[in-house]
């Protein structure tokens, strides 16, 4: 696999890894390096993402809780399906691939 510029950082972390740590704790640290990261837009593309996904994720779950029956059968699916798509976007954003997810992704670029 060629390894590609990603660009230099405002906080001196290489891109990638920035990329995979604004996923980290979801939309808590998307927020941080949203914040932070004035230069990298595939930094601030990531961090974006994460925050749209992760905060829609964390709203629809408490909503959820609210729903007797029917939501709080529904909160583990979406508890697994939030595990597995944060482990595959830390992955994508660790190999420096600008994976975009729909709507999420869409918002993203505008906003990096």
């Amino acid at each position: 696999m060629a390894t590609q510029d990603l660009g230099k950082t405002s906080t001196g972390i290489q891109p990638n890894v920035a990329a995979l740590l604004s996923y980290v704790f979801g939309w808590i640290t998307g927020l941080i390096f949203y914040l932070i990261e004035k230069e990298n837009k595939f930094v601030r593309f990531h961090a974006f993402q994460s925050i749209v996904v992760f905060g829609a994720l964390t709203v629809l779950s408490i909503v959820l809780a609210f729903i007797p029956v029917i939501g709080w059968a529904l909160i583990p699916i979406v508890y697994i399906a939030e595990l597995i798509l944060w482990i595959v976007l830390m992955i994508k954003g660790y190999q420096g691939e600008k994976f975009k997810l729909p709507i999420a992704g869409d918002m993203a670029e505008k906003n990096a």
